[in-house]
């Protein structure tokens, strides 16, 4: 098998969540110019459709699927459809995840703690496990979880973010350990300061994004794309041996010191 074979993803299903913007979007069109069918997912119907249009028009295997992530039956309701309308799922990309709050981690309300704990930790959980049957049926499938260099090394004023994507880790080595013997892989990907509207409260100030970019090696903020390569290794075959990794994509911010 040639390296173009080992990354083809042709008669792939792969679901993407919070693919309507960001990382998520981008990893979808990675995904799909590879070959795959991708699934487009987030909370807005109209947002899904819009991605479709875009990708459909350049040739690529889109469908939108609504779904709140934090939400069981809509969790439920993206797995039944897809099957429904695609016959299989042989990727996910956990993606979707909120930080509603910045500051000190003694100052956040409880209510907020469980929001991010159910759709940053929970919500990916839950929705491997719907899929996991699906993967099982062809002893095959790769589900990427996407966590944080945050996840890494504490920082300041995201504290139960960084909680939230540090479960994500081991979550992604336990999915990796217990289902190894189904055929399934589960990696983790820890993107570091990447320009999305996710991050923009930081590089929309300019003084502070100076003063961040000063301490990665790179010198400068990545882009969504360039999650892409990474997550296009793990869903395919070119990835067939890696299961229980957590893989940084940071521009040298974890060995900045």
């Amino acid at each position: 098998m040639n390296t173009h074979q080992q990354f083809n993803l042709e008669g792939k299903v792969a679901i993407i969540t919070g693919s309507s913007k960001g990382i998520g979007k981008a990893i979808a069109k990675g995904l799909a110019e590879k070959g795959a069918q991708v699934v487009i997912s987030s909370r807005s119907q109209d947002a899904c459709d819009e991605v479709v249009k875009e990708f459909t028009e350049l040739g690529l295997k889109a469908t939108g699927i609504a779904c709140h992530i934090g939400k069981a039956a809509q969790r439920k309701a993206l797995v039944d459809q897809t099957i429904n309308d695609l016959g299989r799922i042989d990727i996910l990309v956990n993606n979707a995840a909120i930080n509603p709050v910045f500051g000190p981690i003694e100052d956040v309300d409880s209510a907020i703690f469980d929001k991010i704990m159910d759709v940053n930790v929970k919500a990916p959980w839950a929705l491997s496990n719907l899929v996991l049957p699906f993967m099982q049926e062809h002893k095959n499938g790769s589900i990427i979880n996407i966590a944080s260099v945050e996840a890494l090394t504490p920082g300041l004023g995201l504290g139960l973010y960084s909680t939230s994507k540090a479960a994500i880790l081991m979550l992604t080595k336990n999915q990796a350990k217990e289902w190894g013997q189904y055929g399934i892989r589960a990696n983790a990907i820890c993107p570091g300061l990447i320009q999305t509207k996710f991050s923009a409260a930081l590089w929309t100030n300019e003084k502070l994004l100076h003063k961040v970019q000063k301490t990665i090696p790179s010198g400068r903020m990545g882009q969504p794309e360039e999650m892409v390569g990474i997550a296009a290794l793990l869903a395919s075959n070119a990835g067939a041996y890696m299961t229980g990794g957590v893989y940084t994509a940071d521009g040298g911010y974890m060995i900045a010191g």
